[in-house]
């Protein structure tokens, strides 16, 4: 029997809405870059983009466990010698949370075309409104992705 291979006129794609106020940052990713890839549903297949959009709302409100918004660090580089610059997530989330969250969701999905195809189905907004209504989206419960705190 040969192996499943879903087309591109098969693939059905849903929208979700995820409220992160309150959830943890790295548990909220991971369940999102989940859909994001489509591995769920049972038609995933690696080298083809299956996932569905995900809009995330109150990304302003999202929290990192114990001290970790004060220790971790993001890091870029201007392309320039000695052009490193870095900032700790807490002023990150401070001033771009929406960035924030995209960086934390893009290091979860592969980093090639297909990723580059899945990571523009991610809508990210700091309030608690989006202009997706259209879609008629979904909401998606994560509460295991909620703080245990």
């Amino acid at each position: 029997m040969p192996t499943y291979t879903p087309k591109a006129s098969e693939i059905s794609r849903t929208w979700y809405v995820v409220d992160a106020e309150g959830l943890v940052l790295g548990r909220l990713a991971t369940e999102v870059a989940r859909i994001l890839r489509g591995k769920h549903k049972p038609t995933f297949a690696p080298h083809i983009d299956t996932g569905d959009h995900v809009v995330i709302i109150n990304a302003d409100k999202v929290v990192l466990t114990s001290d970790k918004a004060s220790k971790k660090m993001v890091y870029r580089h201007s392309g320039y010698p000695g052009g490193i610059r870095e900032q700790t997530y807490a002023d990150l989330l401070a001033k771009k949370p929406e960035e924030a969250v995209r960086r934390t969701i893009r290091g979860m999905i592969p980093k090639t075309r297909l990723g580059r195809a899945q990571i523009k189905k991610l809508k990210i907004y700091a309030a608690p409104t989006h202009p997706h209504a259209a879609q008629a989206p979904q909401a998606l419960e994560l509460d295991h992705a909620r703080s245990r705190a």
